[in-house]
């Protein structure tokens, strides 16, 4: 897990909190003092339309599944003091066969949090981690809220950013402090794998989105174009060292874009 303090401005911060705060007034389940949560929130209000390509993560994302990158979940939880809805150990993703069967060593979901409320002592509903065990497919304490030996409760700052293998097991501490957490998820996967909060974007929504956005969304039409994206959704991003849109020196010239394959950055770096 990657932690970066600081990584969101106070203003920042305050921008998301308002728009949280927005969305809330306006849903019928929502209930002050109880525990919400919200999936698809994207596009519920610009403010998360613009975290689907966001600079400060958009980065990490892409140089993992590269030119078929997709947002596979974008989330709100609230956690406020007192509520007993907080999750048990589990990995996200698939449970019957996990991610982890098929690709031992690279992710194929990774989630971004960012943290909006200040969770810096234990019991703030904390998200609980096992380090390093993204690599393992069992745990003894699934389903349970248990205290395991080598866990790190994560106590974060406001404005923090974090980034992890959702195939990492994690659960979420009670909060027993008189603040309510508040915090927003964003997760990416390969465009092949299915998204698990739609499946599919309303089309009036996909019309006010820039380029980079529309594709990393996958609405598409065609199932298969989920695996073989149409021509026109390459390039996502050019090369941010040589600002090409291919990879020199391995295609003869008739090979078109769309069918070219592109090193991402772990290939690059012989991970």
């Amino acid at each position: 897990m990657i932690i970066i303090e600081d990584a969101i401005s106070d203003d920042g911060v305050a921008e998301y909190i308002d728009a949280i705060d927005r969305v809330t007034s306006t849903d019928a389940k929502y209930q002050d003092g109880e525990y919400w949560g919200k999936d698809n929130i994207v596009e519920l209000n610009s403010v998360f339309t613009n975290l689907i390509d966001h600079s400060r993560h958009v980065g990490f994302a892409y140089d993992i599944f590269g030119e078929l990158l997709k947002l596979h979940q974008s989330q709100i939880f609230i956690r406020p003091p007192g509520d007993n809805n907080y999750n048990i150990w589990h990995p996200d993703g698939a449970r019957a066969l996990p991610y982890g069967v098929f690709s031992s060593h690279l992710p194929l979901q990774i989630k971004i949090g960012y943290w909006l409320t200040d969770i810096s002592h234990q019991k703030m509903g904390n998200m609980v981690v096992m380090p390093g065990s993204h690599r393992q497919q069992y745990l003894d304490a699934y389903d349970t809220h248990e205290s395991v030996s080598g866990e790190r409760i994560l106590c974060l700052p406001k404005g923090t950013m974090t980034i992890m293998n959702s195939s990492i097991w994690h659960r979420v501490e009670p909060n027993e402090s008189e603040v309510t957490r508040k915090n927003i998820f964003v997760a990416y996967c390969p465009s092949w794998i299915t998204p698990a909060d739609r499946l599919q974007s309303s089309p009036e929504w996909m019309s006010i989105l820039n380029r980079e956005q529309r594709i990393i969304m996958r609405s598409y039409k065609w199932a298969y174009h989920n695996a073989k994206p149409p021509a026109e959704d390459f390039p996502l991003f050019l090369d941010r060292e040589i600002g090409l849109d291919c990879d020199p020196f391995f295609y003869s010239d008739q090979v078109k874009l769309h069918r070219r394959k592109r090193k991402i950055m772990p290939e690059k770096l012989d991970y």
